[in-house]
């Protein structure tokens, strides 16, 4: 009896009988092991048409490299089974529609964070302190120094301005809105200290001036007095080089 040494399908029975030596158009006669595979197997897997499954051998020439082994065939009705178990299933409808959402609700947190703001205060160190600031505001005086980053009350007459945290005072409207001595005054003291700083001046009186002088344009003070303290460089300079000259002339005389 002859089977197919993969399935052990029956194809010829045994009882003496030899099978012919050319084996049926659907059948292959393995030249390595002398084993048969029926024309089933090669048509589920094509691979034995030119492979032996017992001793790993391929009766053609492999394209791979030394080492290296094809990958098996792969069934396409196999692989789009796989593709379909490996999709989610599909989400359920909602059984309801979300609520519909108002145009209201945006400005209602606006107005919120609005009126969530702190409050600016301009001081007036003749009136002002933390103490009268915490009567005045309803706010207690560690919030204000926690607010304000003050570590100590005399700090305050380094300050111009300072914050009365909403979490306390819920007013919003500030009982000095505006500097003390004017917009205008707080403006030209600026430009005052600017100046200083640009041109390292340590005389606040020579800043005025130079100010003044300028019709307070900040950039026309700043060339001019770089341009003043260019030609008194030069000026040190020249007396420099006369009083040279004169020690070598009278020294060459003796």
């Amino acid at each position: 009896m002859t089977t197919c040494s993969t399935c052990l399908t029956i194809l010829a029975p045994g009882d003496g009988e030899k099978l012919s030596e050319k084996p049926p158009p659907d059948q292959r006669r393995v030249p390595c092991c002398d084993r048969i595979i029926c024309g089933d197997c090669i048509v589920n897997n094509f691979r034995f048409a030119a492979y032996c499954p017992y001793c790993q051998i391929a009766s053609e020439p492999n394209p791979l490299p030394q080492g290296l082994k094809a990958p098996p065939a792969y069934d396409a009705s196999q692989l789009h089974a796989a593709k379909r178990q490996r999709q989610p299933p599909p989400r359920p409808s909602p059984a309801y529609d979300p609520p519909p959402y108002g145009t209201c609700d945006g400005g209602g947190d606006d107005e919120k964070a609005a009126a969530a703001d702190d409050t600016l205060h301009f001081l007036n160190h003749e009136h002002d302190s933390i103490l009268s600031l915490s009567l005045r505001y309803g706010v207690p005086q560690d919030a204000l120094r926690r607010a304000n980053n003050i570590n100590s009350d005399h700090l305050l007459l380094a300050r111009k301005t300072v914050v009365i945290p909403a979490a306390y005072y819920k007013g919003g409207v500030s009982l000095s809105p505006r500097p003390v001595e004017g917009e205008d005054e707080e403006l030209r003291k600026s430009k005052i200290r600017r100046l200083m700083t640009a041109c390292k001046l340590a005389d606040y009186a020579v800043a005025q001036l130079y100010l003044e002088q300028a019709g307070y344009n900040l950039e026309r003070a700043v060339d001019r007095y770089v341009g003043d303290e260019a030609w008194e460089q030069a000026q040190r300079d020249k007396n420099k080089n006369n009083a040279s000259n004169m020690r070598w002339f009278f020294g060459g005389m003796r």
